[in-house]
């Protein structure tokens, strides 16, 4: 039994959670909530009403509608669901000692996520793109009221987080953080991808940004700005290969780690499907001797991988970890070491509106920032509902000064205030 498995089932009071967003990342951390000892969901919230009704009846849970604040209380006073459409009911309410961020949304989702900081709940993120467009800011805000900010286990970057941690604590260098690609097609859109969608009973647009790679970038972006890790190429350089064990001949990991440092990059196409992996560094002749004997080759770098990343299944143990700790999983400690920036999928013309990630007009790519996050690109989480103001070819990068931009809005405003919050951290 784990060390975490064992707390939860000796508390006295279950750690009571609310959920924004019940797609397919809602429904399945409301599930395990029900299923992890000393956890609880006491409310989620959803535009969709019925399907943050659907997670309720599918888990047998007692629920009640509530649209109104005086009615999420209600609810919990009585021990059944809240059920809401305005995810600012839950991240406001009395009640809750967490809440997880995973609906796919920006401005919205990042009100719901300062609401829970100042009202004192923990914020959990499985929305990846408001933790990292605005992460040093978020984790700011909870270092002042005292709570916990993280990224959420179980999504690669989680997953890799703590695969680092571990080769670390053995006594290995971090050489690089690598991600297991699938599948990578730019021109991916909310058309074409419509058949694998279904299959996998995905949104669109959000299994457009899975195609297209914008999802990939975010993740090992949350990482780099973690660990303090560089991209070696805009983009990364992302080798097909047959299986992980192979990228120690796709890549000269020795010379980018000497030109760059510690790095992120990925794999396409490689077995294990579903897998992170990180190459550790340890030159002492005797651990090198040992890691040969246990068949981990000869060194001095060593690969070691896990074979799958489960989303939802893993989750709750950075909730616990919040709730009984006070600690994060990942956070950006390093500040916006690197952001993601906005790609024009097809040719572009000006008076065009962009249509953000997991759209028809652009996709994301990974590049490093200067000590104070600057760039000039535009943030691939900033591009939706603006303007371009040139033309902009396939494959080109999207400037900030590409697009009319109003200043005031929120989102803007909130990343302009991240930016501050980054320049004012520590050198890592």
């Amino acid at each position: 039994m784990t060390g975490t498995l064992r707390r939860l089932e000796a508390l006295d009071r279950e750690i009571p959670v609310v959920i924004v967003g019940a797609g397919s990342m809602g429904k399945g951390l409301f599930y395990q909530c029900c299923v992890t000892p000393g956890v609880t969901c006491v409310g989620i919230a959803d535009l969709e009403v019925e399907r943050a009704v659907a997670c309720a009846e599918m888990m047998g849970r007692p629920y009640r509608r509530a649209d109104t604040a005086a009615e999420v209380a209600e609810a919990l006073e009585r021990g059944v669901v809240a059920v809401c459409t305005d995810g600012a009911l839950l991240a406001e309410c009395r009640g809750a000692d967490v809440l997880i961020e995973a609906s796919n949304c920006i401005a919205p989702a990042a009100a719901f996520a300062i609401a829970a900081i100042e009202s004192g709940k923990h914020l959990v993120l499985m929305n990846s793109e408001i933790d990292l467009v605005f992460g040093p800011l978020l984790a700011a805000m909870a270092r002042r009221n005292e709570v916990v900010y993280t990224s959420c286990d179980g999504d690669q970057h989680g997953v890799l987080k703590r695969l680092v941690d571990d080769l670390r604590l053995w006594g290995f260098e971090l050489v690089m953080a690598g991600n297991i690609k699938g599948f990578l097609d730019r021109t991916a859109n909310p058309t074409t991808i419509v058949p694998e969608a279904d299959k996998r009973r995905l949104g669109y647009k959000m299994c457009t940004a899975y195609t297209d790679g914008t999802k990939l970038s975010i993740e090992m972006a949350l990482l780099a700005n973690a660990l303090g890790l560089a991209t070696p190429v805009t983009g990364m350089h992302g080798p097909r290969a047959g299986h992980v064990r192979e990228v120690f001949d796709l890549l000269d990991i020795e010379s980018l780690w000497r030109a760059h440092g510690p790095f992120v990059d990925y794999v396409l196409g490689a077995k294990p499907d579903g897998g992170v992996f990180a190459v550790g560094r340890c030159e002492h002749a005797y651990q090198r001797e040992m890691m040969a004997y246990y068949k981990m080759g000869r060194g001095p770098l060593y690969l070691f991988y896990r074979p799958y990343h489960l989303c939802h299944v893993e989750a709750m143990e950075c909730v616990a970890e919040a709730a009984l700790d006070g600690r994060s999983l990942l956070e950006p400690a390093a500040g916006l070491r690197t952001n993601v920036f906005a790609y024009a999928k097809r040719g572009l013309r000006a008076g065009e509106a962009l249509d953000g990630i997991g759209g028809y007009t652009c996709y994301g790519m990974i590049d490093n920032c200067t000590p104070g996050g600057s760039h000039p690109g535009l943030p691939i989480c900033l591009a939706d509902d603006v303007t371009l103001t040139r033309d902009v070819e396939k494959d080109q990068a999207i400037a900030f000064d590409d697009v009319e931009v109003d200043q005031a809005r929120f989102e803007f405003d909130l990343f302009r205030r991240c930016q501050a919050a980054a320049r004012r951290m520590p050198p890592r």
